[in-house]
């Protein structure tokens, strides 16, 4: 869903990204559209087998988000404890996504 809100709603994504630093935050920001969207896709629907590809996507997209987007260890409480629970609940994605990388590549 975040990609297709990106679609719509690119200036608050260009917004994000200058509100994190990022250079070049349109580049970014289009980058992030595409890697939520093709990722989703792949994963969804494993075309071609490679939806482990797509899953592959998004766990290196969550994991970057962990510092760019949410670096708990920056911020003092009580915003430390909110950016720390949002750094625990992408690692969570991270496990579902590893799960769907597994299960994209076996043979039925």
């Amino acid at each position: 869903m975040a990609g297709f809100y990106g679609l719509f709603n690119f200036g608050e994504i260009v917004l994000e990204m200058v509100d994190v630093g990022l250079p070049w935050p349109v580049l970014f920001a289009t980058g992030t559209i595409l890697c939520q969207l093709v990722g989703s896709a792949l994963v969804i629907s494993n075309f071609a087998g490679y939806g482990w590809i797509g899953s592959a996507m998004l766990i290196v997209f969550t994991l970057l988000t962990i510092p760019v987007g949410h670096p708990f260890w920056k911020f003092s409480e009580p915003q430390r404890t909110q950016e720390f629970h949002i750094a625990l609940e992408h690692i969570t994605v991270i496990g579902g996504l590893m799960m769907s990388m597994l299960l994209s590549g076996r043979k039925r």
